[in-house]
């Protein structure tokens, strides 16, 4: 199916039913870097913020947050999440990230994780010294299983997604541009558990000539061949790596 279909089937980005822990070996906390930035008055915004389980939990107390997703699914499923958290001050609303309806220069903060982004869009929407956070997935994220899988996420990019972004941020005007390479050690419980991040990730689309995403059914005996290799006493590692950049307008 096509990526945008996924997403809409999906429906929310929880991963609560999956056992595993990780070790964390950056030093870079996502929603720490949005907290040093942010106060009770800020007005924030949030890009593909999926069915909002991270903002709600993890956001720190601002005066407005308006939490976006292109999944109209995803959006309905935050509503109903929000009923969970009477206090928190957030509104959710669909939009594309590509496409940034908000007028200019009204945000405080604008924060992306694991979502495509327009820098100039964001540049636009900040105040002057306002502050981007972002936290994405970047091209060698799980490479091992790539490599066996001979596909996924930004595997075959002639530039990096992080490296792409950067460039594209201090394009636009960014100032203090601080870029880092975030990795965490992943272990699964089971062959069950990964299998199940596998289907509800798109790690292993697929990319086409023209940019189209696809996500394809999960062949077993790969699937097979990468557990058996990546078996350890803690579990089925999956050596995840990520980057953050945080930038000043």
């Amino acid at each position: 199916m096509k990526e945008s279909e996924f997403y809409d089937k999906l429906k929310n980005w929880d991963f609560s039913m999956i056992n595993y822990e990780k070790e964390i070996k950056t030093d870079w906390g996502y929603y720490k870097k949005i907290a040093e930035n942010v106060n009770e008055h800020s007005l924030c915004l949030d890009l593909g913020t999926g069915a909002g389980e991270n903002v709600l939990k993890h956001y720190p107390e601002v005066g407005m947050l308006i939490a976006t997703d292109l999944s109209n699914e995803m959006i309905k499923t935050a509503k109903q999440n929000l009923k969970k958290y009477p206090n928190k001050n957030i509104k959710f609303l669909t939009m594309d990230s590509l496409k940034i309806t908000f007028p200019a220069n009204i945000f405080d903060l604008i924060s992306a994780r694991h979502t495509i982004i327009d820098a100039y869009q964001i540049h636009r929407c900040l105040r002057e010294g306002g502050t981007l956070v972002i936290r994405g997935v970047d091209k060698n994220d799980c490479l091992e299983l790539k490599k066996i899988f001979g596909r996924g996420q930004g595997l075959n990019d002639e530039i990096a997604i992080s490296d792409l972004d950067y460039a594209n941020i201090k394009e636009a005007g960014f100032k203090n541009i601080q870029k880092v390479e975030i990795i965490i050690d992943e272990y699964y419980k089971t062959k069950e558990d990964l299998m199940a991040l596998l289907l509800k990730t798109p790690i292993l689309e697929k990319t086409h000539p023209n940019n189209e995403k696809e996500i394809l059914p999960i062949e077993k005996d790969l699937f097979d061949e990468y557990v058996e290799k990546f078996s350890t006493p803690r579990g089925i590692l999956l050596e995840r790596l990520y980057y953050g950049i945080k930038a000043t307008k």
